[in-house]
């Protein structure tokens, strides 16, 4: 590890925890073996291949600073890191031109700009150039979907690889290293269990916690030690990003898959992050006419009604009102036969043609 033992909890080092043990080798990187094990992109990188531009994409915690200064320290590159939440155009230019300089001498820049889609369209045009011509590789960092929130001709440039969120057993991992540079100090295991359960995937808030733990005892950190420091950790989510279009999905999937529980679950993470109980109950007037249908229609009219009543009371009370509409709508009966193609003979009798109906028909299916 990269840290000193000795100073690790030492005043003279303010810098956190998860900035301290930030993984000098390969070798020390936890987790993501889809994203960086042999046969990636980024294992060749690691391991000597020619610098490529990429964006990481994935949750916050999930290793992105952490990959790109090890690629900066296995290329030999000079590094050059700027955060998309503090720095402007005139930034970006300053970079750039010290990165000019140092190619002019043979020198490669990798510049490493973290929450790269905070930058607006202009700001990323400005790295177009430099990248064509070689003045800087690039490594993006983002927590949004670079479909949308990169600009096509930076994505056209780039390698996207995507990062997921760790899991326990990894996060488990990143702790015991963080303890064994703890002098006299040891992590209890329902404590080490506890916090890699609750940092939901983000090693961040895991070492933070551990480190706020270890400041409350002289010897051993207790699940009570652990919980005291990790306090109450706010549910991810935002209302028109990834965990919105994913939490909603997952909400109507375990409907029509018959699980109450699990739509339960996703209603009130929902909820929590501050969705929209509106939108929610938009959603399920749509789900009871697309997946229960004519094999049950009352669900339409509780659907319905559902939206009326959160029109009306709102949000704390609503929410009871879409438990119950989310738990009657994930255990009716479901029918697709609304959304298949008519096919019957035309009878004889039919006031209109046949094609009219059909034309009708057509109207109402989705694209």
């Amino acid at each position: 590890m990269t840290s000193n033992p000795a100073t690790l909890f030492d005043s003279q080092a303010p810098r956190p925890l998860a900035d301290r043990l930030r993984p000098a080798t390969p070798d020390e990187y936890v987790g993501q073996v889809p994203a960086v094990g042999p046969g990636t992109v980024v294992h060749g990188i690691l391991h000597g291949a020619p610098l490529t531009s990429l964006i990481l994409w994935g949750p916050p915690g999930s290793g992105k600073t952490t990959l790109a200064r090890l690629i900066a320290a296995r290329s030999g590159a000079a590094f050059t890191e700027l955060s998309a939440v503090t720095s402007g155009i005139a930034d970006v230019k300053k970079v750039i031109e010290q990165a000019s300089r140092r190619r002019s001498m043979g020198e490669t820049t990798l510049l490493f700009v973290d929450e790269i889609h905070r930058f607006n369209k202009a700001q990323q045009d400005a790295f177009l150039p430099h990248l064509e011509n070689g003045t800087i590789v690039l490594i993006g960092a983002t927590t949004e979907n670079p479909s949308f929130e990169v600009i096509g001709p930076l994505l056209s440039r780039t390698r996207v690889v995507t990062l997921s969120a760790l899991t326990p057993t990894e996060i488990a991992v990143i702790l015991q290293r963080a303890v064994d540079q703890l002098t006299g100090k040891s992590l209890a295991a329902d404590a080490a269990e506890f916090l890699a359960e609750q940092a939901g995937g983000d090693a961040r808030i895991a070492l933070g916690a551990l480190e706020s733990a270890a400041a409350l005892t002289t010897d051993q950190i207790s699940r009570e030690h652990a919980r005291q420091a990790l306090g109450r950790i706010g549910a991810k989510y935002d209302k028109s990003g990834e965990y919105h279009y994913n939490f909603i999905s997952a909400y109507i999937k375990s409907m029509r898959g018959g699980d109450a529980d699990a739509a339960l679950y996703y209603l009130v993470r929902m909820l929590a992050g501050g969705e929209d109980p509106r939108f929610i109950a938009r959603r399920l007037v749509i789900f009871a006419s697309e997946d229960i249908g004519l094999a049950s229609s009352g669900a339409l009219t509780l659907a319905i009604s559902t939206a009326q009543t959160i029109e009306r009371i709102g949000l704390p009370e609503g929410r009871i009102t879409l438990a119950h509409a989310t738990i009657a709508l994930a255990k009716a009966p479901k029918t697709a036969a609304l959304m298949t193609p008519l096919v019957v003979p035309k009878p004889p009798s039919l006031p209109i043609p046949m094609p009219r109906y059909l034309s009708i028909y057509a109207m109402l299916r989705p694209n």
